[in-house]
């Protein structure tokens, strides 16, 4: 399913979904589908992502202030840099697609910064994980399930998305979580080995 989606490595897990002790979206498969109509463009699209990048970035700095946790605030800060450069492959993602639309100004001026990524809404996000932020642990298990969540929605976009290039620009987006997966994974693995 997935190497049809376009993802270029697929790995199978033995003993499937039931063998997976990790991190897990949450919630039914409409989800924040209300987000998109369906006829959104490519530009419309990085638009709202854009969007969730930036509330997540929000999210983590609100959390920095939050936290009596030196280290767990400045892996919350680190995050939040992993969001910036997210962003940044947006700006170049929607400059490459329309160059003469003004790219990050006119992404910032018509972004919904209320969402983090995932589309869950900002400030009901960051009281209902309040608690997270007392540890570099948990902050790592929410930020992984923030990106899982985030890779599922945009994967479920897909489907409702009519204009080929949104999809394309939905996958690329899904590319980028996959990263971000990978390196919230690594810091976990240090966390959790020390």
């Amino acid at each position: 399913m997935l190497k049809g989606k376009g993802f270029e490595q697929v790995y199978d897990m033995k003993g499937g979904i039931r063998a997976w002790k990790g991190v897990k979206a949450r919630g039914p498969v409409e989800l924040n589908m209300d987000m998109i109509s369906g006829e959104e463009s490519a530009a419309g699209m990085i638009g709202i992502a854009y969007g969730m990048e930036e509330g997540l970035a929000r999210f983590y700095g609100r959390a920095v202030e939050r936290t009596r946790d030196p280290e767990a605030a400045a892996l919350l800060e680190r995050l939040a840099s992993f969001e910036e450069k997210h962003k940044q492959a947006l700006v170049e993602l929607y400059d490459e697609i329309l160059p003469e639309k003004g790219g990050k100004e006119a992404l910032r001026a018509n972004a919904d910064y209320r969402r983090v990524e995932g589309g869950f809404r900002l400030d009901d996000f960051l009281k209902e994980n309040e608690r997270v932020f007392a540890s570099p642990g948990e902050c790592l298990q929410l930020a992984m399930m923030v990106e899982a969540q985030a890779l599922d929605l945009y994967l479920r976009f897909t489907d409702k998305v009519s204009d080929q290039k949104a999809q394309k620009v939905l996958f690329k987006t899904a590319e980028e979580e996959k990263g971000h997966l990978a390196a919230i994974g690594e810091l976990l693995d240090r966390i959790v080995g020390e």
